[in-house]
């Protein structure tokens, strides 16, 4: 097998261990939980897009040219503001493990947007579908979910945190 097939093969598998971690997630954890973390990544990404576009300012990598420091405090920001709204919503308790979860979150997302991109860019792909107009696929609204779930299942297996 060349290294191209295992590198993809990798991402496959990687792809589907995301997915399975996000499923017992759901399962085991409940819907709360769950939607907590797609709310997070959501907000996460659209705080970086409009704080990007608004602000522009220094560029946060050469890996993702059109990353910037305000998308990424943007990013932050918007994450914050939704753990306000899912605390309201979700009858959570407001508690410092709750905010620095979201900041964790809104970090791995960020982090799992900037690798992906890394790979768009080493595979010479600039969109990865057109199912959403002006963006670049369905792939860059999920790809801190698909880092985000397996960071957060196994820091929920140390059982250090209750929520």
């Amino acid at each position: 097998m060349n290294k191209k097939k295992s590198i993809k093969l990798l991402g496959v598998l990687y792809l589907l261990i995301a997915f399975y971690l996000s499923y017992l997630l759901r399962e085991f954890s409940g819907f709360k939980l769950f939607l907590f973390i797609i709310v997070v990544c959501i907000f996460t990404d659209l705080g970086g897009y409009i704080f990007g576009k608004l602000f522009k300012g220094p560029k946060l990598t050469k890996i993702s040219p059109k990353k910037t420091f305000a998308g990424m405090f943007g990013g932050y920001f918007l994450s914050l503001i939704s753990l306000s709204v899912i605390i309201s919503f979700l009858d959570y308790d407001t508690s410092l493990v709750l905010f620095l979860l979201t900041i964790l979150i809104s970090t791995v997302s960020q982090l799992g947007d900037i690798i992906i991109s890394y790979f768009k860019r080493l595979s010479n792909i600039k969109n990865t579908g057109k199912l959403i107009p002006g963006h670049g696929g369905l792939l860059d609204r999920i790809d801190g979910m698909i880092f985000a779930f397996p960071i957060y299942y196994l820091i929920n297996l140390t059982g250090y945190l209750n929520i």
